[in-house]
Formats: C-alpha cells, sequence, structure tokens
C-alpha cells in the first residue's frame, strides 16, 4: 500500500470514526437525559403522592380534634350551663355563673371554628397553622406549649408549607399522646437562606429500642428527603425528645 493509498484511507476513516464517536456520546447522552427525567417524573410522583398524604392526614387530625372539643370540651360546658341554669330558678344569684358558662362555650366554639373552615387551613401559613396548634394545647390544658418566631417571616411555596406542618404535627401528635411531658417548646428561625425549625419536649424520651415512634418517624423523615429538608430526632430516655429540622429557600 502506498503513501497515496494510505491518505486516502486515513482521509475516511478519520470522519466515520468522529462521526462514531459522536453517535456513541449522542446515545449516551440521551440514556442519561431519559434516567435524569424518570428520576425526576418518579420524585414528582413522590413528591405528590406524600403531599396527598399530608393533606388527608391533617383533615383526619383535625376532624378528630373537632370531634373531642365538640363532645368532651364544649358539650361538658353545655351540660354544665344546662345544670346551672336548672339551679338558678330556685337560686338566682347563679344566673353569673351561667352567664360566664355560655361565654367560655361561645368562645370556645370561635376558636374551634378557626378549624372547621377548610378554605381558612388552605390559606394559613405556616406560622398561623402551628399557632394554632399551640393555642390550642393551651386553651385545653394538653401541655404547656411555647412558639417563638425568629428573624424576618419568608414566604414558602404552599405545598412544602403543608408538608412541614404535617411533619410538625406528627411530632405535637406523639409529644400529646405518648411522652407524658409538661412542656413544649417550639421555635421558627427565619434566616436570609434555610428556615430551621425546632420542637422540643420534656417528656419521658425513648431509645433506639422503642417502636412507639417507628412509622411516624419514618414518615416524617421520608416527607424532609422529598422537601430536601434534613431532619433530626434526638431522645434522651426520661429526658425528653427534641427535633431539628432545617429547610433551604434555594
Amino acid at each position: 500500500m502506498d503513501e497515496k493509498e494510505i491518505i486516502i484511507i486515513a482521509a475516511i476513516a478519520i470522519p466515520v470514526t468522529l462521526v462514531i464517536i459522536v453517535i456513541v456520546l449522542f446515545s449516551v447522552f440521551s440514556r442519561r437525559k431519559n434516567r435524569l427525567l424518570q428520576e425526576q417524573e418518579e420524585a414528582k410522583k413522590a413528591f405528590d403522592r406524600e403531599l396527598a398524604e399530608s393533606q388527608i392526614e391533617i383533615r383526619e387530625e383535625t376532624l378528630r380534634n373537632i370531634s373531642w372539643e365538640l363532645h368532651d370540651n364544649i358539650g361538658q360546658l353545655m351540660t354544665l350551663a344546662k345544670i346551672q341554669a336548672q339551679m338558678a330558678l330556685e337560686r338566682p344569684e347563679l344566673l353569673n355563673e351561667v352567664s360566664e358558662t355560655i361565654g367560655t362555650g361561645i368562645d370556645e366554639l370561635r376558636a374551634l371554628s378557626k378549624l372547621i373552615n377548610p378554605e381558612a387551613l388552605k390559606s394559613l401559613s405556616l406560622q398561623e397553622a402551628v399557632s394554632l396548634e399551640i393555642e390550642r394545647f393551651n386553651r385545653l390544658k394538653f401541655i404547656a406549649a411555647e412558639l417563638k418566631v425568629q428573624g424576618k417571616v419568608r414566604p414558602i411555596e404552599s405545598n412544602t408549607q403543608i408538608i412541614l406542618f404535617r411533619i410538625l404535627q406528627e411530632f405535637f401528635s406523639n409529644t400529646i399522646k405518648h411522652s407524658r411531658a409538661s412542656t413544649l417548646k417550639v421555635v421558627l428561625n427565619y434566616s436570609d437562606e434555610v428556615l430551621t425549625i425546632s420542637a422540643e419536649d420534656n417528656g419521658v424520651g425513648f431509645d433506639k429500642t422503642d417502636n412507639f415512634m417507628g412509622i411516624g418517624l419514618k414518615n416524617m423523615k421520608t416527607r424532609a428527603q422529598l422537601i430536601n429538608s434534613t431532619l433530626k430526632i434526638n431522645s434522651v430516655k426520661d429526658h425528653g425528645t427534641a427535633l431539628h429540622l432545617k429547610y433551604s429557600y434555594l
């Protein structure tokens, strides 16, 4: 093979090689792009699924709270008012007590009406929703609860707020039902880039061998991951439990 033939073969081989390289690179890029799109679609489906479940759980929790308050709280107040009214027929001086009891019942109904209106719940910010929960705990004397808001409140996408609130609601539920705590402290700390949420009770706590928070804890961690948050639950037996969550706006 003379030099001229070698040059001709090289002239043909180089473009062919380049074409092959381009085809291979395009194929790799396409596969990676398709894989990325598939992962994004799966992530979106997972987010939508958890969002829907969070909304359902919030509604169920709200209905349970309303049912309990109507039966055990407001119902008892109205029963007491009826008894007082019957006694006042013979002792008119008790009418003031009747009036006070009915007034308390009306105040409780007004507070409850904030939870009954579903449109009002949808429009609540995270801060407002948490504040309502804290007010309810204190009003019903479930626990001495406190909320602190630090920094300038930043707007957060509504679906993300729903998931953040459900994470906190799950923690609150475990505190009220299981911890036997007397205090609950919640802090929402807004900085320029990160919302830091902490919630801490002084209850019995738990260790890694306990199971009562198992499913709830897994749900909280799964939901935190979906909104690119970091979640830590720290607990010491007989010394309480603390939640620490960081959500980045970026």
